[in-house]
């Protein structure tokens, strides 16, 4: 076959869309027929093998894309197996000329790294490009060029830089070469078990056609309401972040869409949800640049911090909604159910662990992982170290979200509370929490004193 028609690899990850896509408009432009490869790869050393709730909705928006790319005439082929191997097999097999992918951030980058100049080495073209963010990592940094270490100014840097494109359309039609591929249910991405994916189920729409779905709604008919985000009672936020994690939307579509047509009202929310996109990618920036984020400490001091001897029933009840604390149980309980939590609920359960029961906080990032259907390798650490007071541009340790308080101000109707906790109506929930949430701040603190007298934190 001449180089010419040799086909061309599209190696997808986390971008799991037709639209928007600058590897697949690249391999479909250089006009031979096209290879789509999904590699399950839970093998390679710097890949963080996905959560349950994860390798749930990864089925569900496989199985959207395929159907897509069928209709398109092409074939999303399944490979399982490590890059590094599977890659070159894919390549041997289909007699491929050119790999095309979209750049990821984390320690992963450094198999693509190794896998573009093999490849090149053996004559075949091999590009990346950006597609998941906004803001590559190593285009935002301070004067002196090191990283922002704090949100603010990192996200000016970023409005200042401007963005650049529009997003790219979908190939009209898919020209696709032939390649073994694996069975998606051999995969068992699904629960059987016992199946626990009834609640995901009810609340999740993965796919392409529903992430954009979800985008009009929210624009239309949301986002005149942002500004009371902070109320978990309401539907005020974009439901879009496991669209995101995926890849089933880009942010460049979110941003112009929000850019857009918007009424003079809604401008004012929709810079602030844009700022929350850029918490995103601040979030991104920070693990390019410190690729340990979810095992550890940013700031280094926190490696002193005395953490409890918790015991196990006490942070099983966390992860059960079953502390006797309203706002905490509500908030774990939707996770439990949905797959995702409210984001002012994420910050109150998280601190409800790491300060009120002195939980490590790497215990509540890897539950999270494991149930969010949302956990990032970046914003899911990121977050967690945010609470902690252990990251960048963290919360101050002293910062206790008083559970009690929250709700009062946030959920004051409970109607939260009351869709979650529905036995506090009938009388049967507990009179009192697990653990005192006066006497644990003030242990908490104390800890925070015991850590800066061992290790002084840098100002």
């Amino acid at each position: 076959m001449s180089g010419d028609q040799a086909p061309s690899i599209v190696w997808l990850r986390d971008d799991l869309r037709l639209a928007d896509n600058p590897a697949l408009t690249a391999a479909v432009d250089r006009g031979a027929p096209v290879v789509i490869v999904y590699l399950l790869d839970e093998v390679s050393n710097g890949v963080r093998p996905l959560g349950a709730a994860l390798k749930w909705w990864l089925h569900g928006s496989l199985t959207s894309l395929g159907a897509d790319i069928d209709a398109l005439g092409g074939r999303l082929v399944l490979r399982r197996g490590g890059a590094e191997t599977e890659i070159p097999k894919l390549v041997e097999e289909t007699g491929a000329g050119a790999v095309y992918w979209n750049r990821r951030y984390g320690r992963a980058r450094d198999i693509d790294a190794a896998l573009k100049s093999s490849l090149r080495d053996r004559g075949l073209t091999v590009e990346s490009f950006r597609a998941n963010l906004l803001f590559e990592p190593w285009t935002v940094t301070t004067q002196d060029g090191n990283p922002f270490r704090v949100f603010t100014p990192f996200w000016k840097a970023c409005l200042e830089q401007g963005v650049a494109r529009e997003p790219l359309d979908a190939p009209s039609a898919l020209s696709s070469a032939p390649a073994t591929s694996d069975d998606l249910e051999s995969w068992a991405l699904l629960p059987t078990a016992p199946d626990w994916a009834g609640g995901l189920r009810e609340h999740c729409a993965p796919g392409e056609s529903n992430a954009h779905d979800r985008l009009e709604r929210f624009a239309d008919d949301v986002l005149e309401d942002y500004h009371r985000r902070d109320e978990p009672g309401i539907e005020t936020t974009s439901g879009l972040s496991p669209h995101l994690r995926f890849g089933e939307i880009s942010p460049l579509q979110i941003w112009h869409r929000l850019r857009g047509s918007l009424s003079r009202e809604a401008q004012a929310n929709g810079a602030k949800f844009l700022s929350e996109v850029g918490w995103r990618e601040f979030n991104w920036n920070i693990l390019y640049n410190f690729p340990e984020l979810h095992e550890r400490n940013y700031r280094s001091a926190f490696d002193a911090f005395p953490w409890a001897d918790t015991p196990q029933w006490a942070i099983d009840a966390w992860r059960q909604g079953k502390t006797g604390v309203p706002l905490v149980d509500a908030g774990m309980r939707e996770l439990w159910q949905t797959g995702t939590m409210h984001n002012r609920v994420r910050m109150v359960t998280a601190s409800f662990l790491i300060k009120n029961l002195l939980v490590d906080w790497r215990v509540g990032e890897q539950w999270f992982w494991d149930t969010l259907v949302d956990a990032d390798e970046a914003s899911n650490p990121g977050n967690w170290q945010w609470v902690a007071g252990s990251g960048a541009d963290a919360a101050p340790y002293f910062r206790v979200f008083n559970p009690v308080l929250q709700a009062q101000k946030f959920d004051k109707q409970g109607s939260y509370i009351n869709r979650w906790v529905p036995e506090l109506e009938t009388g049967e929930y507990p009179p009192e929490p697990i653990v005192d949430l006066a006497k644990s701040r003030k242990d908490a603190l104390a800890a925070y004193d015991t850590m800066k007298a061992t290790a002084p934190a840098p100002e």
